[in-house]
């Protein structure tokens, strides 16, 4: 099995989506494992007497009762994608009940086992949205960086993609991951993109920056720093195994913000997701944040990957 997935569940409209995001892409991916996780909070609230008069007892009974609950979504979520063409044997699940966060607690499990993406539904936006994305999707925004997170806001139908194309070393780690994750899919199209921003950062980067992860050899060849590696990005996904015909380069527009930029050409050209290299925790995203934390400020109906 050469790709896994970790996929928070509650049970929620929010998580449907995330499994029909899912399906859409992946039905018939024989190479794609999942792992289901419902996290249950340990918060005794006004039942902690019972641990007084049975000391043996290791959680409430109201936090029993939730977890029998999350397991029952787990068990529906399972056969459903099961019913949609996985293999059940690539699909396990687990209710874990902890006293930590629901968030600190997803980006551990993310951490500690070898996924290639975590796949979280959110609550859209507007103000019961920014309370979830305050509390879990934000938080992992923040932490989650070395796993890829894949945000579903909303019903997503098209399998197409949106790459977010920079001249950057992170930016061609975005293409590799999408190129790895999708090349068994041959209904999704890639289309290329490269915001230029009227009034962005003018740091110009050498060859010599993309050695480190791809080494001089293939930078040598590739690296199209004057046509702001258009070319590298895509010999990237060819290296993954995409085919040539399922790669679209878009001309490049300049907008005075990347982010609407972005989701303007998502929607134009009909791609349900847009994916977004990181730039490393250790860059200064200024007081309004970076391209991927605006774009999911605005996202509506779309599915954001955040590589790095």
């Amino acid at each position: 099995m050469d790709k896994k997935i970790l996929i928070a569940i509650d049970g929620s409209a929010y998580s449907s989506n995330s499994l029909d995001y899912l399906i859409r892409l992946f039905k018939n991916d024989e190479f794609l494992s999942v792992h289901l996780l419902s996290i249950i909070s340990s918060s005794a609230g006004d039942q902690s007497w019972m641990f007084d008069v049975d000391p043996l007892r290791q959680h409430s009974p109201a936090t029993e009762r939730r977890k029998r609950t999350a397991e029952r979504y787990l068990k529906d979520a399972r056969a459903r994608l099961v019913r949609n063409g996985f293999n059940e044997n690539n699909i396990t699940f687990q209710a874990k009940i902890t006293s930590a966060s629901i968030a600190t607690a997803i980006h551990a499990e993310a951490n500690r086992g070898t996924y290639d993406g975590l796949l979280i539904g959110r609550r859209g936006i507007g103000k019961v949205g920014e309370m979830f994305f305050g509390s879990v999707s934000s938080y992992l925004v923040e932490k989650c960086h070395d796993v890829p997170l894949w945000i579903i806001d909303g019903a997503i139908t098209s399998v197409h993609f949106l790459l977010a194309v920079q001249c950057k070393p992170h930016s061609l780690m975005a293409a590799d991951h999408l190129g790895y994750i999708i090349k068994n899919e041959p209904g999704s199209r890639i289309h290329l993109y490269h915001s230029s921003v009227l009034f962005g950062d003018k740091a110009k980067m050498k060859v010599e920056d993309f050695y480190d992860q791809w080494g001089k050899d293939w930078c040598d060849q590739h690296i199209d720093l004057d046509t702001r590696l258009y070319h590298a990005h895509t010999q990237v996904l060819l290296d993954n195994g995409i085919e040539r015909e399922r790669i679209f380069e878009l001309p490049i527009q300049t907008d005075l913000e990347a982010s609407r930029d972005l989701l303007r050409q998502a929607r134009k050209h009909k791609c349900g997701t847009i994916v977004i290299g990181r730039r490393p925790r250790s860059e200064d995203k200024g007081i309004f944040g970076g391209v991927s934390d605006r774009a999911l400020q605005q996202a509506e109906d779309i599915a954001l990957w955040l590589v790095g």
